[in-house]
């Protein structure tokens, strides 16, 4: 069997192996007037490839039933994923599928932090603080700018 051969069934340890390499659990938080708060929380799952690989890109959309292929930067292509209910289905399939390496971490942070979006606590600046220091948890432990913003430095002080 050739490597082509096993990308093209996808199956779930497969599927595993491929994500715990080349996959992400992001969350940012981003300013945004539109929210009641002034902050969006944005969840994501992706995977970047070269755009000659963009096959296995599209295979991962239909396996997981979820997402969009996009261009990520230059050459580059992603899947991404950011529908709550199909970032939902992917923790549940990865705490089937277990992750080997260190996204197994940033996993379980991330579905807490899909747990705290489902019951609005990203609404709230408490809530929002919370799901923040989740992220700086996260993947190269990035302090979000929602920490160090004035508005919430002037929020907590009242």
């Amino acid at each position: 069997m050739t490597a082509d051969d096993q990308q093209e069934r996808l199956d779930a340890r497969w599927v595993s192996g491929f994500v715990d390499g080349e996959g992400c659990f992001h969350v940012s938080i981003n300013k945004s007037q539109k929210m009641s708060i002034g902050w969006q929380v944005l969840p994501e799952f992706r995977v970047v490839q070269h755009e000659r690989d963009e096959l296995v890109l599209k295979e991962l959309q239909k396996f997981f039933d979820a997402g969009n292929v996009v261009t990520n930067h230059g050459t580059r292509k992603e899947l991404r994923i950011r529908k709550l209910n199909d970032l939902k289905k992917i923790v549940l399939f990865f705490e089937k599928n277990k992750l080997r390496t260190g996204k197994k971490k940033n996993l379980e942070i991330f579905g807490e932090i899909l747990e705290l979006m489902e019951n609005k606590k990203h609404l709230t600046v408490d809530g929002l603080t919370k799901i923040a220091n989740l992220c700086w948890l996260m993947n190269r432990k990035v302090k979000p700018r929602f920490l160090e913003s004035s508005e919430t430095l002037r929020q907590k002080l009242f």
